[in-house]
């Protein structure tokens, strides 16, 4: 099997690895740097050591950059493409690969920004897909996962989700393995929203615990953010128990809770003190949650839904309201029955 990973950040690197380690069939891979000095480091060093260090590249990855075109010899020749790159960078990519006849599959999670104005709001991955190239065969590949424990071999579970059966087919055979289990399945509207709203409710689980609130205070926003969640999927479409697996509940637990969240560490940061750019800054990679938790609320908003966390997360990222202030209000909410 041939598989293109297109973007060589520390995801895309990680599954790389992932799928060139296994043992029984063969596997070439080839690894997709736009940045070409990025590129020759890791020829020559068999090492991402911009965004996965310590980890080495085995022989079945190969390493391409320069211009991408659907032309390109090593697409033409990949029985599958995985798009690494932030969301920011799905839209060219699907461009790019419109006419492609090859299964596409996506890493990025969470709603695009705005295009066209404001009086747009922004999309999930299918919905770009649906825009930019309505016949290409495509889904995504998400779930719970931190990229330096995939890329160690350490113990993982990923969903596939795609419209088309042959994508999803295509997806477990590539990465299913004894150390990552692929599981299938076909409501790619829940998988994506689950994928976009844990990020963040990641920030505000980081908040929480930055501020020292204990963990009663933890699992009440693990929790309630799942209803959020759910109720957000469920409008624009999803099955409501997509939101119990991999997706929804599994990949909101890791992002709330694990040391390596990203959007977590936001939370912290902010916190103790820092402004938005200084802690976005101090991490050096993408915070997927600081981008689209805006377009989130939109959304919401949109379909007349309330989402008090997420309202509130996104208060505190445009300086609004203070870290204090921001749990201040969602415990001065009015009482409620529990429920979506």
């Amino acid at each position: 099997m041939n598989i293109v990973v297109l973007g060589a950040g520390a995801w895309g690197t990680a599954l790389a690895v992932g799928a060139a380690a296994q043992d029984g069939e063969f596997r070439q891979v080839t690894l997709w740097a736009r940045d070409a000095q990025q590129a020759e480091d890791m020829r020559t060093g068999r090492e991402n050591r911009r965004y996965l260090p310590g980890v080495t590249l085995p022989p079945a990855i190969s390493v391409a950059d320069g211009a991408l075109d659907a032309s390109a010899p090593f697409l033409n020749q990949a029985d599958l493409i995985v798009i690494g790159t932030p969301m920011s960078g799905l839209r060219g990519m699907l461009q790019t690969l419109a006419a492609h006849p090859t299964p596409v599959a996506w890493l990025c999670k969470g709603f695009e920004a705005p295009q066209g104005g404001e009086s747009m709001h922004g999309l999930l991955g299918h919905e770009v897909r649906a825009q930019v190239a309505p016949r290409l065969k495509a889904g995504v590949l998400s779930g719970p996962s931190f990229a330096q424990e995939v890329a160690k071999g350490r113990p993982t579970a990923l969903v596939a989700a795609s419209e088309h059966a042959s994508v999803r087919d295509m997806l477990v055979a590539a990465f299913h393995s004894p150390m990552l289990r692929i599981y299938a399945n076909d409501d790619i509207v829940g998988v994506e929203v689950g994928g976009a709203v844990k990020n963040l409710l990641a920030i505000a689980t980081g908040l929480c615990d930055g501020l020292d609130l204990g963990l009663n205070a933890r699992a009440a926003l693990v929790t309630r953010g799942l209803a959020e969640m759910t109720r957000l999927g469920v409008a624009l479409g999803a099955r409501a128990d997509t939101f119990m697996g991999l997706s929804g509940l599994g990949d909101l637990v890791l992002t709330a809770t694990g040391d390596l969240s990203r959007n977590r560490r936001v939370g912290q940061l902010l916190a103790k003190g820092m402004n938005l750019s200084e802690a976005v800054d101090s991490l050096g990679h993408v915070a997927e949650g600081v981008y689209s938790a805006r377009t989130v609320v939109q959304r919401a908003r949109l379909l007349g839904l309330d989402m008090p966390i997420s309202e509130a997360v996104v208060a505190l990222l445009e300086g609004r309201l203070r870290p204090a202030q921001a749990v201040a209000a969602l415990m001065a909410r009015d009482p409620k029955d529990e429920g979506l």
